[in-house]
């Protein structure tokens, strides 16, 4: 009996030195870049549930432990412009990104994915081409909700679209809105932001969102500020007129109450790139008067977007559907031919993606290398290649100064952005080619303009990648590494970060960050997706918990 007495007194001592771990995970050694631009130090990062609980000196243990000597550990970044939302809907995993340590992609550029009436719900299912989808959400907080219960790697955001509430109430029309269609589009941009959306986006150079003129901008804008939310614009001109748009943001800003944001801020075209200067200068001016006013940039000299935008605006009247049977007219064709000013030379214009998989061995190509092959003129070419892919094509234009690329870059208010989608390299997403800038806007941030270029410091780079977006959206919790706020870490080897993605060869993943965790789930670990799916349906601050939960 005592030889029992004596084990049993033994195995509870044990047992209680052998306490639950106090942790779900422990961060230890790690520099610490917090995301409020202060200076780093070595320290702890102690992660519960879905929040961090301390940061600094970790006493106690973790169910995971990991030895972060060496490495930096810093908050989730956020990608302030992502064409991430259909491309989650084919693989939440959000790869291509999260090997970047982005964990949260704020979509919605001037359209998004709601609210929808039935005829807009057919059209997007129409124009599908390599990702099928079904569409069994009506409102922008219904899709934000179908992702998260989906399953996605990555936290998802959006701005409601001014296009889309044009598309919904106006259709393509280029005409001002009446009265009542103004107050159906307002009540519709409350119903979004009372569902979580962060505030109003415009992307003026694309039907229809180009029809709203300044005051309706302004209306709406206005309704947006009733919940502190944001306006932010792919302003009306990026070239030419540069800086009379940045004009007009920063009018709508100051009439309607609110901060207003520049995407992806750019003086597109050689004749332009003086104008930068200029245009820092609107919006620094306008920020010393106490206007908040900010801008987002992807990290390379190249943009993206249709090569139907070189086309004159009437043809493009009413969408590309509309706009492709006006082509097939010969009368109107050979018009369109003789008005086409090319905003880009033809030189500088390379063909990236085609809806027809036959068009698709032009990928690659330049476009006076496929006018030479086919023996026409550039204009020639534009035109028949859009009527024959029967979509807008898109192609990168290499329209941009690098040496502007880091002036923005180094810039205080000016955050991160991919304006791409979020792609695993492999299966639907290699049917076509695409900016390299789905794979490495973000770490191109520490290992070029930090490691390579020394244009700022790692904590300002992080700041810029973290809080200041974070704050900029009013986002409750996110952004920093502090006691109490959700645990979207990463943490990357500031030694070996790179982003490997090119021209030529884009699907091609970001190397060197080591673990990303969101809202405490162990999305990328030790280099390699785990497949888990934490993300979250992240609100904007009108949101009304009555609405979407």
């Amino acid at each position: 009996m005592r030889t029992y007495l004596i084990t049993l007194i033994a195995f509870c001592i044990l047992s209680c030195n052998q306490s639950t771990p106090e942790f779900d995970v422990v961060i230890r050694n790690g520099t610490i870049y917090d995301g409020s631009g202060n200076p780093s130090y070595v320290g702890d990062v102690a992660i519960k549930d879905d929040r961090i609980i301390k940061v600094g000196e970790v006493e106690g243990k973790g169910t995971t432990e990991i030895d972060a000597a060496g490495m930096a550990v810093s908050p989730g970044f956020i990608n302030m412009l992502s064409w991430a939302n259909v491309s989650l809907i084919e693989d939440g995993r959000s790869q291509s990104d999260i090997r970047q340590g982005v964990t949260l992609e704020v979509m919605g550029e001037g359209s998004s994915m709601g609210p929808l009436t039935q005829e807009m719900k057919e059209e997007m299912i129409a124009n599908q081409v390599d990702i099928k989808y079904d569409i069994p959400w009506t409102t922008l907080g219904e899709y934000l909700q179908y992702l998260e219960d989906k399953g996605v790697s990555t936290n998802v955001a959006s701005f409601v679209g001014n296009g889309t509430l044009r598309k919904h109430v106006i259709g393509y029309e280029g005409r001002d809105a009446t009265p009542d269609e103004m107050e159906i589009m307002k009540e519709l941009t409350r119903q979004a932001m009372e569902e979580g959306a962060v505030g109003i986006s415009s992307s003026l150079l694309y039907t229809p969102s180009m029809h709203a003129d300044t005051e309706e901008l302004i209306e709406l804008a206005s309704v947006v500020a009733d919940y502190d939310g944001m306006y932010v614009s792919h302003i009306r001109n990026e070239g030419d007129y540069l800086l009379e748009a940045i004009d007009e943001l920063i009018e709508i800003g100051a009439k309607a109450g609110l901060h207003a944001e520049v995407y992806h801020l750019k003086a597109s075209g050689q004749q332009n790139w003086g104008k930068m200067d200029v245009a820092i200068q609107k919006i620094d001016s306008a920020r010393n008067a106490g206007q908040p006013v900010t801008a987002d940039i992807y990290t390379y000299n190249a943009s993206s977007t249709g090569l139907h935008v070189q086309l004159p605006n009437w043809v493009r009247e009413g969408g590309i559907d509309q706009m492709i049977e006006r082509l097939k007219d010969p009368e109107i064709r050979q018009k369109v031919i003789g008005e086409i000013e090319f905003r880009n030379p033809p030189n500088t214009i390379l063909l990236v993606g085609f809806k027809n998989e036959a068009m698709r061995i032009h990928i690659g190509k330049y476009l006076n290398e496929l006018a030479e092959e086919l023996g026409k003129t550039p204009a020639e070419t534009v035109v028949d290649i859009i009527i024959e892919d029967d979509s807008r094509i898109q192609v990168v234009y290499f329209s941009m100064s690098e040496e502007n690329i880091l002036k923005k870059a180094a810039i205080p208010w000016v955050s991160f952005c991919s304006d791409a989608g979020s792609y695993t390299n492999e299966g639907v997403f290699i049917k076509q080619s695409t900016h390299p800038r789905a794979y490495g806007s973000f770490i191109r941030v520490i290992g070029k303009f930090v490691r390579e270029d020394q244009i700022m410091s790692m904590e300002e780079a992080i700041r810029k990648l973290t809080s200041l977006p974070a704050t900029n959206l009013k986002l409750k919790d996110r952004g920093l590494l502090n006691a109490g706020y959700f645990a979207d870490v990463v943490i990357f080897d500031p030694k070996e970060v790179d982003d490997k993605a090119t021209f030529e060869d884009p699907h091609q993943y970001a190397v060197g960050v080591k673990h990303v965790f969101v809202n405490g789930g162990h999305v990328l670990k030790n280099g390699e997706h785990t497949g888990a799916t934490p993300g979250r349906f992240v609100k904007g601050p009108g949101w009304k918990e009555e609405g979407i939960e």
